[in-house]
């Protein structure tokens, strides 16, 4: 049997684009790719490359506040075994121990109540999270006054529950309890969004499966919570502890470096303002970045093997 229908023509298929047009579309990718990333290479080079060039530099350099300077070599690094160093050092070791644990425990403790949507909540996240806006400058002036003034709310309160006046900065303890007090305030809801984050991602059929198995809560925390929530965790920790060992606004405001509460940032200060000599400055804060950058790899190195 013969058909009477024409023939189906089939469309003409396009042509591959030559090897020549596919080189400039891709060649013209990469220069628009380049011309987005440039502005932000040119800030990172004007205010992070070449500043850390300049401090390499001085490092090995003797360089007064005022004057010329001429090569030093490792003299400058004699400033990492002088006492003052070494007490502001170990000050800085127990301050970033205190102000990391205690942080990190309320932030966990305010995640807990406030991780699931209930009437109120996001009420209770506002206000928890509120300080965080809130200047560390402004926010330690506005503690000084609280610690300093006889008429403040916070001695009032004191006085009131028949405690006696407290001096909040008369001392090395006193200053860094109320120092750990303020910062807790400050950041406790900033970490408290980090952590409430971590504890919405984990899967709610894990938690009534271990209700089914007859686990507690307490059970639940440990062996379910706190395991899956072991990134977040070193996360906050990441950015407590870098925050706590450069440390410098709350102790130069508060105290000014008294009571042997000099961190090692004001002990960089001490040395390039005081003491007018840039060079061991810059040698102190060059084994400063060394010891961030040891901590902060091995850190995030336990961050992907707990993803994995």
């Amino acid at each position: 049997m013969v058909s009477l229908l024409p023939p189906r023509v089939s469309a003409p298929e396009s042509p591959a684009p030559a090897p020549r047009r596919r080189g400039s579309i891709a060649r013209g990718r990469r220069r628009l790719g380049i011309a987005y990333a440039a502005p932000m290479a040119v800030l990172v080079a004007v205010f992070f490359v070449v500043p850390l060039g300049l401090m390499l530099w001085m490092s090995v350099n003797h360089w007064p506040l005022v004057g010329a300077s001429y090569p030093n070599g490792v003299g400058n690094f004699d400033a990492l075994s002088d006492p003052l160093f070494l007490r502001a050092v170990w000050f800085t070791l127990k301050y970033t121990l205190v102000t990391t644990l205690v942080l990190s425990l309320v932030a966990f403790g305010l995640a807990l109540l406030v991780q699931h949507n209930r009437r109120g909540t996001g009420l209770a996240r506002t206000v928890f999270f509120l300080p965080s806006v809130v200047g560390l400058a402004s926010t330690t002036l506005l503690f000084y006054g609280l610690f300093t003034t006889d008429s403040s709310a916070l001695n009032q309160v004191v006085e009131f529950l028949g405690l006696g006046r407290v001096d909040w900065l008369g001392s090395g303890g006193n200053a860094l309890a109320s120092t750990v007090g303020m910062i807790t305030w400050r950041f406790a809801g900033f970490y408290m969004l980090i952590l409430m984050t971590g504890l919405q991602s984990i899967d709610p059929a894990l938690y009534e499966a271990a209700r089914i198995d007859g686990a507690n809560p307490w059970q639940i925390l440990w062996r379910v919570t706190l395991p899956l929530l072991r990134p977040t965790l070193a996360l906050a920790m990441v950015l407590s502890l870098t925050g706590s060992l450069l440390a410098f606004d709350q102790f130069f405001i508060l105290t000014g470096g008294r009571h042997d509460t000099a961190t090692v940032v004001i002990d960089i200060y001490r040395e390039a303002f005081l003491s007018q000599d840039l060079g061991r400055a810059a040698a102190v804060s060059v084994a400063t970045l060394a010891v961030l950058i040891v901590l902060n790899v091995a850190q995030l190195r336990l961050i992907r093997r707990e993803g994995k």
